[in-house]
């Protein structure tokens, strides 16, 4: 998992000779960030800040930049519209595709008097019956909304409709909430059973012992045991967990799931976990050195130049 770091900010800042304290425009897309931290401590400047498509969960520190016009946050794990009353000079919003119910949040942005263009397209909240309309008079001073211009007639009507609407927003908030609920218990009590087969894995796996596999009396090896330099168990061993990552990757990626943002992370983890057992079994291949021939068929002990 990413963080947001010094030295990342200054390897995305090439374009400002990785001076930080004066950037105008960072990216930080991609980067499986978890955690909005330290940028409003780093770059008060900051113009223009891209943070789409990472891993972040809540909105927060971000209060100190005043100069911030742009801000992108989409494709992340985001529930809640907040602490965005200090971007003073903030015009431009994306939170594209997150998870944003709670359609209500968004009445923290009417101290936002500069923002003209807000993007919520593919939340949970653009289902709710009235909710452009919700927007529309909840935040006068918007122009676009997801991308389509706010026409005059519109407003009005939806200033007029707003006590109806408020109310049916409201109760399908509510509704959401409830079974946003119920999911996050359910994620939580999975994540605790795969903590508990890992451990039990763990005990009945204790991992390879580091042996050395030398045959002392070993003959010469024939042409056809030339192309197999791997010990017996090692290549064993690496058949298997072949095997059994396939069998379990392809269960992962069957199994039916919730599109949440626990499963966002939970597909993360899975990845990370297979690159990290790739890595362990790369490494035991590396180590482990193929059969040692010190006599020939002849008799003749041949001089191994090592320790």
């Amino acid at each position: 998992m990413g963080r947001i770091t010094e030295d990342l900010i200054r390897r995305n800042a090439e374009h400002n000779d990785c001076v930080i304290f004066s950037l105008e425009e960072l990216s930080l897309h991609q980067q499986e960030i978890e955690k909005l931290e330290h940028i409003d401590k780093w770059c008060r400047d900051l113009k223009i800040l891209y943070l789409q498509n990472n891993l972040i969960g809540k909105i927060e520190n971000v209060s100190k930049l005043k100069k911030l016009e742009y801000l992108n946050l989409a494709l992340n794990n985001i529930e809640k519209i907040e602490n965005l009353e200090g971007c003073e000079g903030l015009t431009k919003l994306d939170l594209t595709v997150n998870f944003i119910g709670e359609l209500s949040s968004i009445q923290s942005l009417r101290h936002n008097i500069h923002l003209k263009e807000l993007f919520l397209m593919g939340n949970p909240c653009t289902d709710f019956d009235g909710y452009r309309q919700f927007v529309v008079a909840t935040l006068e001073q918007l122009k676009w909304l997801d991308g389509k211009e706010i026409e005059r007639s519109e407003r009005i009507q939806a200033l007029q409709n707003y006590p109806v609407i408020e109310q049916q927003i409201r109760e399908q908030e509510k509704a959401y909430c409830l079974k946003r609920a119920k999911d996050k218990e359910e994620a939580q009590r999975k994540l605790q059973e795969e903590h508990e087969n890992e451990g039990e894995e763990r005990r009945n796996n204790p991992g390879f012992d580091g042996r050395w596999y030398t045959d002392i009396s070993a003959t010469l090896p024939s042409l056809e045991s030339k192309h197999h330099f791997q010990a017996p168990e090692i290549q064993e061993e690496h058949n298997k967990n072949k095997i059994d990552e396939s069998e379990d990757d392809l269960e992962f990626w069957n199994k039916p799931c919730l599109f949440t943002p626990e499963s966002r992370l939970e597909t993360l983890r899975h990845m990370e976990k297979q690159r990290k057992d790739q890595e362990k079994l790369s490494e035991k291949k590396k180590k482990v050195k193929p059969p040692r021939t010190l006599i020939t068929e002849d008799g003749k002990a041949l001089n191994i130049n090592e320790p």
